[in-house]
């Protein structure tokens, strides 16, 4: 995609409002821990460098959190998220909807809250939609450290989960999903239209704006030339249809477009 452009931190768009609900960056090891970067250590700390960054797309009819991170506290014990919700006004039961990509820890581990009674859903009152089949692949891989076992199992416990096992779909007239694997056999992808815009989250197979711009295939991921592959097309759709992208892993951008 040539000239990518940055369209800043929050977005409106007609009725549909962005939000990207950064956690960090963060360097992850082989193991999947995760270290926050700092001035002080940025060039020192080894590992692959990312951020962590959910977004929450606000509608005329839905407060949409896209991904829920990994839970990051702040020095005050607060997790970021939380933070940065207060200072938009948005308390965590106002979101309705929790569309989940794929079952990595640092995907999901935000969507419990550890409390006196246990774990408790960090937004209440909102849907979650996880692909049957990805939690299928993740239960196959017991000891796998991109998945947080222990988190997993009490996210599939809560009541207000909508397992999904088609292929494709609508969520509802403004939401559509599409099973397309690449960094996990059934990752699935986003797209949120309202009057005539569209936002489009691509997830682990487009979490960085440097995808588009080196077509690599990526060990990094389960069919890494089918990643590549998808990102192409999107390329292509994005520019012709003015897409808004969510990158999830960008160190420095959060939304582009053509």
């Amino acid at each position: 995609m040539k000239n990518l452009s940055d369209v800043g931190n929050i977005q409106e768009i007609c009725n549909m409002k962005i939000i990207p609900l950064k956690e960090g960056n963060f360097s992850t090891s082989k193991t999947k821990d995760f270290t926050l970067l700092t001035e002080e250590n940025f060039d020192t700390v080894s590992g692959i460098k990312m951020s962590v960054q959910p977004f929450l797309i606000i509608t005329e009819n839905d407060y949409i959190l896209l991904d829920a991170g990994i839970g990051w506290e702040n020095e005050a014990g607060k997790t970021v998220i939380s933070t940065i919700l207060e200072k938009e006004n948005i308390r965590p039961e106002q979101i309705t909807k929790l569309l989940l990509s794929h079952l990595h820890k640092d995907h999901i581990d935000g969507a419990l809250q550890l409390t006196d009674q246990g774990y408790e859903a960090t937004f209440p009152n909102a849907q979650i939609y996880i692909q049957k089949r990805e939690l299928d692949f993740a239960l196959e891989n017991k000891g796998n450290p991109s998945f947080d076992f222990d988190i997993l199992d009490q996210l599939i416990q809560l009541p207000n989960i909508i397992w999904m096992n088609e292929d494709k779909g609508q969520i509802t007239d403004e939401i559509s999903y599409e099973v397309v694997g690449g960094h996990t056999p059934f990752m699935q992808v986003f797209w949120i239209r309202e009057n005539g815009e569209t936002v489009f989250y691509g997830a682990d197979d487009l979490p960085q704006a440097s995808y588009l711009k080196y077509h690599l295939a990526y060990k990094s991921d389960f069919d890494g030339r089918k990643a590549m592959e998808l990102r192409l097309l999107w390329e292509k759709e994005a520019r012709e249809n003015d897409w808004k992208i969510l990158l999830y892993h960008d160190l420095d951008k959060a939304v582009i477009k053509a």
